[in-house]
């Protein structure tokens, strides 16, 4: 399985840490130190999940004008900030593509959820039932986050993201996915309550963010040395190591780790 292509859209409204200090008291020195986020994008008006992937997805098709987008046999999406839980994220990519009659899922995994769905490709590449897919993973934090919130309202914003997956290399640039690797983390420490989003209840909160990030600093450099050992690998043979995490502290001690 090779990664093709990757492109992104963010919304073109920007919330800076100054925002925070104003509404909370929150010093953006002090948001910098604790997480590393200097800003954050906020989606505007008639913007939403589905929307931002549709607009990652152009964005990937525009950087690859030789690609003919009718030869995608599967699209993925993922998000825990779904704009509507039936006419899916991944339905609205479709639908925009208008490519009809191929495999269209849409998964709700929580941080993990980009990575869940590199492993659905992964199954179906396997399974010979496609050789083309495309990953779309959105979020719209903000419609779900109170800003007022002093504990976790200043660490969300929004965005998405599209990659392009192929069963075969298609350009000698492609990246060759050697191992995915997941696991779930519900039993561990305080993961039914430390961060949750219930539409029907409230919003995005997270009243246990230090239990969050022990857990992920532990689970970090536990799979990553997991993943080399696998692959006959060491630390010090590597490159880049490129975390799926916006929180400079939780890298930071991974790295150090």
């Amino acid at each position: 399985m090779y990664l093709h292509h990757v492109a992104a859209y963010i919304p073109a409204a920007v919330v800076t840490n100054e925002h925070f200090t104003r509404l909370n008291g929150l010093a953006s020195d002090w948001i910098i130190e604790r997480t590393g986020i200097r800003e954050r994008r906020k989606a505007g008006p008639g913007e939403n999940a589905n929307t931002m992937g549709v607009a990652a997805t152009r964005a990937l098709l525009a950087e690859l004008p030789s690609f003919d987008p009718a030869g995608i046999d599967l699209i993925v999406a993922g998000t825990y900030t779904p704009h509507d839980t039936i006419y899916t994220a991944a339905h609205a990519v479709q639908r925009d593509l208008n490519i009809n009659e191929i495999p269209t899922v849409s998964i709700s995994s929580a941080c993990s959820s980009l990575l869940n769905a590199v492993e659905i490709v992964e199954g179906y590449f396997a399974l010979g039932k496609a050789s083309r897919a495309l990953v779309v993973v959105t979020e719209h934090n903000t419609a779900y986050n109170n800003e007022e919130d002093t504990i976790a309202g200043h660490l969300w914003g929004d965005g998405a993201a599209a990659l392009l997956f192929t069963k075969e290399r298609l350009a000698p640039g492609d990246l060759h996915v050697v191992q995915v690797m997941t696991g779930g983390a519900a039993p561990v420490g305080k993961a039914d309550e430390a961060v949750t989003l219930k539409p029907i209840e409230k919003g995005i909160v997270m009243p246990f963010g230090r239990d969050v990030f022990q857990q992920a600093c532990t689970y970090m450099t536990r799979i990553t040395q997991q993943l080399l050992d696998k692959n006959n690998l060491t630390v010090e043979q590597l490159t880049y190591l490129i975390p799926h995490q916006a929180n400079l502290r939780i890298s930071a001690n991974v790295v150090k780790q």
